[in-house]
């Protein structure tokens, strides 16, 4: 019978590597635990809004999604309605969304290779919470 390898000798998972980002730099992202769970939240954010144009609202949910997982992974943790509502204002998404304030947004759904640059365009000092200390 074979045994499982010890725990030790497994790869660490990247969303629970707590030091300082391991997978750092340019179109390489930042993991975070749970990230997947922000597109669920900004579904159900974005849904509240009216589009003036509906086939927008996907791409807006998608953006919306990544930028909040960045957010919560500069902290180490799982992403909250507070990441989501914090990227909304960001971009200024509120009400009726016109198809101009939508543009940025543009192809997100269909392009990781554009979702990278989107997200990467928004700093982190734009993003991180002001009452965080981080270590490094």
């Amino acid at each position: 019978m074979a045994t499982p390898p010890a725990e030790y000798s497994r790869p660490r998972k990247a969303g629970l590597v707590r030091s300082a980002r391991p997978t750092a730099g340019a179109n390489r992202g930042t993991p975070a635990p749970d990230a997947g769970y922000a597109l669920g939240l900004a579904a159900r954010e974005v849904g509240h809004l009216d589009f003036a144009h509906e086939h927008d609202r996907h791409d807006v949910v998608v953006g919306v999604a990544l930028v909040a997982a960045k957010r919560a992974s500069l902290v180490g943790r799982a992403p909250t309605r507070d990441d989501v509502t914090l990227v909304l204002a960001h971009f200024g998404l509120a009400g009726t969304v016109s198809h101009a304030l939508a543009a940025p947004f543009a192809g997100l759904a269909h392009s990781y290779v554009a979702q990278r640059r989107f997200v990467d365009s928004v700093s982190e000092d734009e993003l991180r919470p002001r009452d965080v200390i981080t270590r490094h």
